[in-house]
C-alpha cells in the first residue's frame, strides 16, 4: 500500500525519491509504475515506466485546501499534530491569507485542525480582540 512520506522511499526507483517533496507538498503519492491505476501519471525514466503518480482527488485540491497545505509547510507538521499555541498561530495565518473568506472553510479547518467548529471561532475571536 502506498504512503506518503517526509523521508526517503527505501527500494523504490531513484525517481520517486527524487520527486516525494513535490507530491507530499500537493498531497500525490508515489507508486510502483506495475501497480499503478487509471488515472494515475507515468513517468519514465530512460524510455521505461519508472514510477507512478497518484493525485488526490478534486476534493482535496479546492484553494483552501492549497491554503492549508501551505501553512502545514510553512508549521511543519500536520494541523491535527499541533500543540494548540500553533494550531491559533496556524489560524490567524489562514486568515491573512483569506481562507475565511471561502464557503464552509471554518467547517473545513476545524476538520484539518482536528478541533470544532466553535474553536476555530474562538481563535479567530481572539485573534481579533488582540488586534483592537
Amino acid at each position: 500500500m502506498p504512503t506518503k512520506t517526509r523521508f526517503r522511499l527505501v527500494n523504490v526507483h531513484p525517481l520517486a525519491n527524487a520527486i516525494a517533496p513535490l507530491l507530499e507538498h500537493v498531497g500525490g503519492t508515489a507508486v510502483p509504475a506495475d501497480e499503478r491505476e487509471p488515472g494515475d501519471i507515468v513517468l519514465y525514466w530512460e524510455g521505461a515506466p519508472a514510477v507512478a503518480v497518484r493525485l488526490p482527488g478534486e476534493e482535496l485540491t479546492s484553494a483552501l485546501d492549497r491554503i492549508i497545505r501551505a501553512v502545514e509547510g510553512e508549521l511543519g507538521g500536520r494541523l491535527p499534530d499541533l500543540p494548540r499555541a500553533e494550531k491559533q498561530r496556524a489560524v490567524r495565518l489562514l486568515e491573512e491569507r483569506g481562507a475565511f473568506s471561502m464557503r464552509k472553510s471554518v467547517e473545513t479547518v476545524a476538520k484539518a485542525l482536528g478541533v470544532s467548529r466553535f474553536t476555530v471561532y474562538n481563535y479567530l475571536n481572539r485573534e481579533q480582540a488582540d488586534r483592537s
